[in-house]
């Protein structure tokens, strides 16, 4: 079985984290998934998808690591090419990737207990983002 969904969400830019993980366990309940995989993935070159423990000081240490790794004030070939002040933003979301694969098991999400799925926008300016969302395995009915 494969099923596909898209989740969709407002962002801030400039390194917005996005707590996702709900959306996620909502699209693999609403399929018929007993085992398998499911992978969230962002269509777009300046988003990530990655897992931390989302609260409020881990999320602060990612933005300020992201600014240690790639400084929005730095010269990119990218911004003098297009004008548009985003290099950085391709860099930090290059670095950390646009895909996240999941192990499904019974149903649930295979997640760790301080473990959360997050988007990060790593854009410098608000978007609406939809993200794809690949259900793969085995049904309920295929037991």
């Amino acid at each position: 079985m494969i099923e596909t969904r898209y989740i969709e969400f407002e962002t801030k830019g400039d390194a917005d984290v996005v707590d996702i993980t709900q959306m996620v366990v909502n699209a693999v309940m609403s399929s018929e998934l007993r085992d398998g995989i499911v992978v969230v993935f962002v269509p777009g070159a300046t988003g990530a998808v990655t897992t931390i423990e989302y609260e409020p000081g881990l999320v602060g240490d990612m933005r300020r690591a992201l600014d240690r790794i790639a400084p929005e004030d730095e010269e990119y070939e990218h911004n003098r090419r297009w004008g548009d002040g985003n290099g950085h933003s391709h860099i930090r979301a290059s670095l950390i990737g646009p895909s996240l694969t999941v192990p499904v098991m019974n149903g649930e999400l295979a997640l760790g207990r301080w473990q959360q799925i997050v988007f990060i926008d790593m854009d410098n300016r608000p978007r609406r983002r939809r993200l794809v969302v690949q259900i793969v395995g085995e049904t309920r009915s295929d037991r």
